[in-house]
């Protein structure tokens, strides 16, 4: 468990889906193993289901991930309940982390986890689209969020600080006329048209039509980030290297920076240089190790 002054020292660390080098990711032993590791926040992705309801899964489909197949959205909550979202790791879950049958979770699950950390503790929400139910997603996470007693003033719910994240101008413009600005976070991140295609299995030109969608977005992303429409940037870390006077730019201006995903030594050497504000990693124990050590002080 790291303290408040020991954290302010360095960048706080996120736990990219949960310790998702250890655990399959969005699981419940991921986000426990995070939890344990000391990580500072946890960063998860957020789908509906078919009956509205807010679960944790980075695909929109279930083929990756799961024993399952097809897409998130046209399953219920009890359909999910019955696949299985961690064998497909390889990692043996300790008893204290559930069974196989525990693993998947839902936001309000999520947050029962985090309530139990004994500490305060960041989670960033990404809303992934395209959504088959458009900004009905952001509509129903805050929804969920108000039952669970957030307070948008703080946005805070208990001991945990929730921020809110997007790839989609559209989502974040929304989230703004509900969120503070400074819990907001603009993804950003640059478009290669054949890591599309290859990625989602498209052809030349339907592959190349989602690459001109992907790149407009990332303009008007770029935009509201130069326009401190939001508070929060978040590039990965190759955006980081490649773009250096936006990214300088961008800090000289007060943004907050939240860098993706940060595992190497060398990266985090990077982000500690640049004084970056918050790192996501899939391995948090090891960052935070990396990060303390007094042989590798911030420059």
């Amino acid at each position: 468990m790291t303290t408040d002054e020991s954290a302010s020292s360095r960048p706080l660390v996120y736990a990219h889906r949960g310790a998702s080098a250890a655990f399959a990711e969005h699981t419940r032993a991921a986000y426990l193993q995070a939890i344990a590791d000391g990580a500072d926040g946890v960063e998860c992705d957020v789908h509906l289901t078919r009956d509205q309801n807010v679960v944790l899964l980075h695909d929109a489909n279930l083929d990756r991930t799961s024993d399952g197949t097809g897409p998130v959205a046209d399953r219920t909550l009890d359909d999910l309940r019955l696949l299985d979202f961690s064998s497909w790791k390889g990692a043996r879950i300790p008893l204290e982390f559930g069974g196989k049958s525990d693993q998947l979770l839902t936001l309000p699950e999520l947050l029962d986890i985090l309530r139990e950390a004994g500490r305060d503790i960041g989670l960033a929400i990404e809303l992934k689209h395209p959504s088959p139910y458009l900004l009905q997603l952001e509509d129903r996470v805050l929804e969920v969020l108000e039952s669970e007693g957030w307070d948008p003033a703080t946005s805070k719910v208990d001991n945990i600080s929730v921020s809110f994240m997007s790839f989609s101008p559209d989502s974040v413009k929304h989230l703004l006329k509900t969120v503070h600005a400074e819990f907001v976070c603009q993804l950003v991140d640059d478009v290669n048209a054949e890591e599309i295609r290859e990625e989602l299995g498209l052809g030349v030109i339907t592959g190349g039509a989602l690459a001109n969608v992907m790149r407009a977005a990332q303009v008007e992303g770029e935009r509201i980030l130069n326009d401190c429409e939001v508070r929060l940037a978040g590039p990965g870390i190759e955006y980081v290297r490649r773009h250096a006077r936006t990214v300088k730019r961008w800090l000289d201006s007060g943004r907050r920076f939240r860098v993706w995903t940060v595992d190497s030594d060398e990266d985090v050497a990077l982000c500690r240089e640049l004084g970056i504000h918050e790192i996501t990693t899939n391995r948090p124990a090891q960052v935070l190790a990396r990060l303390s050590d007094s042989k590798h002080p911030v420059s």
